[in-house]
Formats: structure tokens, sequence, C-alpha cells
């Protein structure tokens, strides 16, 4: 099994990577094959008028994740990882003027975006909890092409006929020309014991089969500026965060406070604790207000693994260049193997799947930071992940703002405590990190779906009237 650190940690735009970064996907794929003319409806005629239908918790959380705004900038030719804000709110104004796509290849197509992107809040579809079915009609009406996607986490985006795939066949694409192509831990530190290697170190020469060595390096220390770009921005910010809960940007004031408290002897040992939680905010506010972020692995945990490399850099003995590179590379190795074995969708199996993942990527990276064995950087994971089991997606008017922010904060401890006690040990431990990815994968399976991103369950329906 094989998923690119580029493909974990990419960049993109709040709030949600399966809300907003995939949707946006799902609508370029769809012009995409437009322009190719993939399997048009026999006897229809050019396309000439679009639809979203959105099920499931895309429909549910949909407007407080901007998904029907990411449908309209996807079918713009907008692309998460590259999109102007300036030039897409001009464009969008423009669109709601004109009713109008003009995308390049295809002749103008009518798109209504208060009418022709709908809301199904009956049952999802049977593929995954987070469906988009893409419609093109021609001028008399007629369908012309019609294409489902799925939206599974992270900003990934498959179509019905991809997500049904013999599994025989995924696996032979993955591991092609690999030379560690591990699908599960315990391959992961078999594999390491032979080679002489680390976790890292067998990422790295996975990576140069996609990657000119002589490129790799500059492109992972690219992940980590987004990354620290992204905490600077959101400690420099203040206001209110948008969505109606008048929820107050707080990073900028916490951190002022730690700044102004650094270097007296009379500050509580626990203060490090603010630190890493004002780091994961910062990042967290910025994705509430639809800034970019970079998926780690989900723009929902965006800030769990930024705050912990943040607090490597910043607050451990040693920290180096080098360590951030190993960092990065065994977090992406951790959240490959999570995501191939069960989920990071908070619709599918809840917040376990998104701050549970991270936190687990963030244990392994900064344990492996700090010379932890592969028997120790497992564990660490282990028990990060161990510890956020049976978390649920609830967030308050389906807005990644309450707890999502906070939530990230306590993930970054529990990731920082976790990698500090598995570098205790010898890493021996009793539950392996592959038992835990499963029994993650079969309470996500047994949760209600109420609390899977549906803000129908939970601190969702439990706020304070006022």
């Amino acid at each position: 099994m094989f998923l690119s650190i580029f493909d974990i940690f990419k960049p993109g735009i709040g709030p949600s990577s399966s809300h907003t970064m995939g949707p946006m996907v799902a609508a370029a794929r769809f012009l995409g094959a437009l322009r190719g003319g993939a399997d048009p409806e026999p006897g229809s005629g050019a396309p000439a008028h679009v639809t979203a239908t959105l099920h499931g918790s895309l429909a549910w959380t949909g407007k407080g994740h901007a998904t029907d705004r990411a449908v309209c900038l996807g079918l713009l030719g907008f692309e998460a990882a590259t999109i102007d804000m300036d030039a897409a709110e001009t464009t969008l104004a423009t669109l709601n003027e004109s009713l109008t796509l003009n995308p390049e290849g295809l002749p103008p197509l009518r798109f209504d975006p208060a009418s022709d992107v709908v809301f199904d809040w009956g049952p999802p579809l049977e593929g995954h909890a987070n469906g988009i079915v893409l419609r093109a009609f021609d001028g008399a009406g007629n369908l012309h092409m019609q294409e489902t996607y799925y939206s599974v986490g992270g900003g990934f985006v498959v179509t019905e006929r991809e997500l049904t795939l013999p599994p025989d066949l995924h696996a032979a694409k993955a591991e092609a020309g690999f030379p560690f192509p591990f699908g599960s831990a315990a391959e992961m530190l078999a594999m390491g014991s032979k080679a002489g290697l680390t976790i890292a170190q067998m990422k790295w020469r996975n990576e140069c089969v996609l990657t000119p060595e002589s490129d790799l390096g500059s492109r992972i220390d690219g992940i980590w500026s987004a990354m620290d770009g992204c905490i600077d921005r959101g400690l420099a910010q203040e206001g209110i965060l948008p969505g109606g809960l008048s929820v107050k940007r707080r990073a900028r004031a916490i951190h002022r406070q730690l700044l102004d408290e650094a270097g007296r002897n009379l500050a509580q040992p626990h203060v490090v604790n603010d630190w890493l939680s004002v780091y994961a905010m910062a990042v967290n506010e910025e994705n509430a207000a639809g800034g970019k972020v970079v998926t780690s692995p989900t723009n929902g945990a965006a800030g769990v693994v930024p705050a912990t490399i943040r607090y490597y850099r910043d607050h451990c003995v040693g920290a180096h260049a080098e360590g951030i590179r190993t960092f990065l590379l065994t977090a992406a190795a951790v959240g490959g193997l999570i995501k191939h074995n069960a989920s990071i969708s908070g619709a599918e199996v809840g917040c376990q799947g998104e701050v549970g993942s991270a936190a687990a990527m963030a244990a392994a990276g900064l344990c492996a930071a700090l010379g932890g064995t592969n028997a120790q950087i497992e564990n660490a994971a282990e028990i990060a992940l161990e510890h956020h089991l049976g978390m649920t997606c609830d967030p308050a008017a389906g807005l990644v703002q309450v707890p999502c922010i906070e939530r990230n904060g306590l993930g970054a401890i529990k990731a920082v405590s976790a990698a500090s006690l598995s570098l205790r040990g010898d890493g021996t431990h009793f539950m392996p990190l592959d038992n835990c990815i499963e029994a993650m994968r079969q309470t996500g399976r047994d949760m209600s779906e109420k609390y899977k991103e549906t803000s129908q369950g939970g601190l969702a329906v439990n706020l304070p009237e006022c």
C-alpha cells in the first residue's frame, strides 16, 4: 500500500476537506468528464445545463461547511490548492448575476446556484455518507451525462465506479513499483526490521519512486512552511468567525498572554499545554474562516500536526530541520495506514477518524523526531488513537468551530503525551496499532448517524438558548 505524503498533506481552503475541498474537486472532475465526452446518454444533445444534488452528510451540514459554494467554485474552474480568494469572490458574484458557466472547451452552461444545488436530506447514498450527484442536461432538458462522486475524507474524491473496484485491483495499483509497500503496521515494522531502516527512511524511498530525490526534501519543507505560515496567520488575526455562532477568535489573545509570561519563574509547568493549544487553535480558526490550511489528514483536524511540529521546533531540546522532515514522513506513513484500513472521514466514522487520526500521526511523528525506534513510534500512534476511540463528530450548526477548534488543541496535547509515554518504554505493548485501527473502523460502523457530521446529535443539539 502506498499513499504519498503529498496526498496526506495537501494545501486547500477551509472549512472542511470532505465538505469543501472534496465537492470542489468533484465539480471540476465532472467538467473534465464533459469535455472528454465520457459516456453521454444516447441521443442527447450538447450539454446546456448543470445541476448538483448533495446527499447524506453533505446535505445535512453543507450550508455550514460552504459545500454549495465549493461546488460553484469547482464548476468555475478554481482549485483548492491554488485558489485566489479575491478572484473567487468576484467570479462568484458574476455567476450569481449571469446564472451561466463559461468553462473552457465547453458551451455556456446554465447554472443557478440558488436552485441548481439541491440539498437532499433523505437517506445517504449507499456508497458513502458524503455523496454528490452531478448531472448535465441538453437544451431540451434531456439528461446528457450523470456521475456520482463520494468525498471520502481529506479531500479525496472517488466516483461510484472507482469506489466499487475490487480490493485486489486497488492493492495492485498501490503497491506497483514501491520498495516498501506496507499495508499494515505489522508489515511496516517487519519491513523496517529486515531492511534496517526507520519508518521515515522507508517512506522517503517510496516517495522517490514518484518524486525525484533532488526535489523531495524541498517539497517536504514546503509542507511545513505552509503549516507554519498558517499558524502565524492565525496568531495575528482577531474578530468573530463567520457562520452565525458569533465565535470569537482567541488564539491571538492567548498567544500574547503566553509571550508576556515567558521567562517568569512563576509560570506553571503545564503552560506548555497552552502553547500546544494556541498553535492548534490558530490553524483551526483560520480553517473556520475559510482560509488556506494543509489537510493533516483533514481540514477539521488540520491543527494537530502543525501544533505538535511547532512544539517540537520551539520547545524541544535538540530540535532540528531534519527532525521536521522525519516527523512529516513518519506521520504520513501512519496516516496512510489509517486511511487504507479504516477512514479519516468524520461523516463515516466520527471525529475519531479526524482528530484521532491526526493525534496518532502527530504522536508517531514526534516520537520519530525525538529518536524513537520503529516499535516506539508504532506504540505512540496506538496510544494516541486508542484514547480517541468513540469520539463523535457533532459540529454545532454544521460549522467547523464548536467543538472542533479546541478539540485540535487537546488532540495535540494527547499526541505529545502519547509520544512521551512511548519513549519511556521499549516499544512492547498490549494493543497493536493495527488492532486499534480496526477497532476505530468497527466503532465508526456502529456509531449512530446522528453523531457522524450531521449535526443531529451530541453537542450540536445541546446548545444554550440565548
